[in-house]
């Protein structure tokens, strides 16, 4: 059997890719992999996300996916100053256009880690994890 050891992508409906670049594009700096007519890549380092154009499913309520930042309040600033409704404090979520539901978290509190090369790759100033962060992943044996 095979051990599931993180994720390469995650995939998003979207109703037009050129649409979704600006809008994602409003409050996160990010570069492109690659893009077609109907595709957009948007790099995360050993990561991406793909915007598929031409949404065919309907708002999702509960099911969301969490994106990793380096700045979560930097990010509730501008969905904030771009008319997105979001919680003023704490936990950071929000749907985009085309009912996609995501979750905004800081990397500095979760115990997803990238190797020293990612890391510097992504954040060449460097990121430090929070102490409940570092706790969390001694306890699972993960710690250094």
């Amino acid at each position: 059997m095979a051990r599931a050891i993180g994720i390469n992508h995650v995939a998003l409906e979207v109703g037009d890719v050129g649409e979704a670049l600006d809008f994602y594009g409003r409050f996160l700096r990010f570069e492109l992999r690659g893009r077609s007519t109907t595709m957009a890549f948007i790099d995360l380092g050993d990561q991406f996300l793909a915007l598929s154009g031409g949404r065919r499913q309907g708002p999702d309520d509960g099911r969301h996916f969490g994106l990793v930042v380096d700045d979560k309040e930097a990010v509730r600033a501008a969905l904030a100053a771009g008319g997105v409704d979001v919680a003023r404090s704490g936990g950071l979520r929000f749907g985009d256009p085309w009912g996609n539901q995501v979750e905004i978290v800081d990397y500095r509190e979760v115990q997803f880690s990238k190797t020293p090369a990612v890391l510097r790759a992504l954040a060449p100033e460097g990121l430090d994890k929070s102490p409940a962060a570092l706790k969390e992943l001694d306890r699972k044996g993960l710690g250094g």
